[in-house]
C-alpha cells in the first residue's frame, strides 16, 4: 500500500514539473540556428553625371568632348587690311586688330594650363589661325603678316587660338571674308560652312596619345536632331552633335586619316565648297619631341 502511494505521488510530481516547463527526461537539443549569412551589399550602377563630357568609342578609337579651357570673354579679331577690292594674286600684307577682352588675350602668350592638358602646344604661344579656301592653316603670332592669295576666289577664315591650337569660338573671335583677285563670281558667304583646323602634322611621344580635333562652323548650330559634323577616322565614322573641341585617342602609330563633313539631320552633306574637308593625313610617332 505504501509502495502504491509512493508511485502515485511520484507520477503526480512528474506531471506537475512537465506542466511548468520542466523536463522529466533528457530531450534532444534543438538544433542551433545557423547564423544568418551576411547579405551582399547592393551597389547601384552609377548613372552618368549630367555634366559628364560627351564621348563615343568605335573600333578602339575614342572621341571625347574636351573641357576645361580658359575662356576669353570679349576677345575679338577684326581685319583692317587689305580691303576686299585691294587684294592681289600673290603676296599680300594682312593687318588685324586683336581685342584682349576680359581675361587679356594676347598673341604670343602661353595659355594657362597649356602644358597640363596633354595636347600638343606651340612654344610661340597664342596665335591666329589663317585658312584660305579650307587649305591647312598657317599660324601667325603677330597681328600683321604677309601671306599669299591665289588667282580667283579666296575665302579667308581667320580666328584667334589658344597656344595649344584650340580655337576661341565666339561671334567676334573670327573673320570670314572673300578676296576675289580675278573679278569672278563671288562666294556665298551667307551659307553654312565648315572649316577644318586640327589635327595637323606630326605628333610625338605623349602628344600622340591624345590629339586635338577642332573645326570652325559658320552660319549654323550643331544639335542632336539637326546639323552635325561627321568625322571619319581611318574609315570609322562618328557623328558630333556639338560645336566644341574634342580629343581623339586610340589611333595607331604611323599615318592616320581624318575627314570632316557638315551634314543635316538625315546625314546628307550640306552643299558648300568647304563642307567636306577631304582626307587629311597626320602622323603619330613614339619618338619624344625635342625640348
Amino acid at each position: 500500500m505504501n509502495l502504491l502511494k509512493t508511485s502515485i505521488l511520484a507520477l503526480g510530481l512528474g506531471l506537475m514539473v512537465a506542466a511548468c516547463g520542466g523536463e522529466t527526461a533528457p530531450k534532444e537539443a534543438a538544433p542551433k540556428a545557423e547564423p544568418e549569412a551576411e547579405k551582399p551589399e547592393m551597389k547601384m550602377e552609377a548613372e552618368p553625371e549630367a555634366d559628364a563630357p560627351w564621348s563615343m568609342t568605335k573600333d578602339g578609337i575614342t572621341i571625347t568632348e574636351k573641357t576645361s579651357a580658359p575662356e576669353y570673354p570679349g576677345a575679338g579679331l577684326t581685319l583692317d587690311a587689305p580691303a576686299a577690292g585691294e587684294a592681289v594674286a600673290g603676296a599680300n600684307n594682312f593687318k588685324f586688330t586683336v581685342t584682349p577682352g576680359e581675361n587679356d588675350y594676347q598673341l604670343g602668350n602661353q595659355t594657362e594650363g597649356a602644358n597640363a592638358n596633354g595636347c600638343a602646344n606651340s612654344a610661340k604661344g597664342q596665335h591666329i589661325h589663317f585658312i584660305v579656301n579650307n587649305a591647312p592653316y598657317k599660324a601667325f603670332y603677330t597681328p600683321e603678316f604677309e601671306s599669299e592669295l591665289g588667282e580667283g576666289s579666296n575665302v579667308v577664315l581667320a580666328f584667334i587660338s589658344r597656344s595649344y591650337h584650340e580655337s576661341i569660338k565666339a561671334a567676334g573671335a573670327f573673320v570670314v571674308t572673300e578676296f576675289n583677285t580675278s573679278g569672278g563670281d563671288p562666294a556665298d558667304l551667307s551659307g553654312k560652312h565648315l572649316f577644318y583646323s586640327r589635327p595637323k602634322g606630326t605628333y610625338k611621344g605623349e602628344f600622340a596619345k591624345k590629339v586635338l580635333l577642332d573645326f570652325y562652323v559658320v552660319n549654323t548650330e550643331l544639335a542632336e536632331d539637326g546639323d552635325q559634323v561627321k568625322v571619319t577616322v581611318n574609315g570609322t565614322e562618328f557623328m558630333l552633335p556639338m560645336w566644341v573641341p574634342y580629343t581623339i585617342e586610340g589611333m595607331p602609330m604611323g599615318e592616320n586619316t581624318i575627314m570632316i563633313e557638315l551634314v543635316d539631320a538625315e546625314g546628307n552633306m550640306i552643299e558648300g565648297p568647304f563642307n567636306n574637308s577631304g582626307e587629311r593625313v597626320i602622323t603619330l610617332t613614339e619618338e619624344e619631341p625635342a625640348n
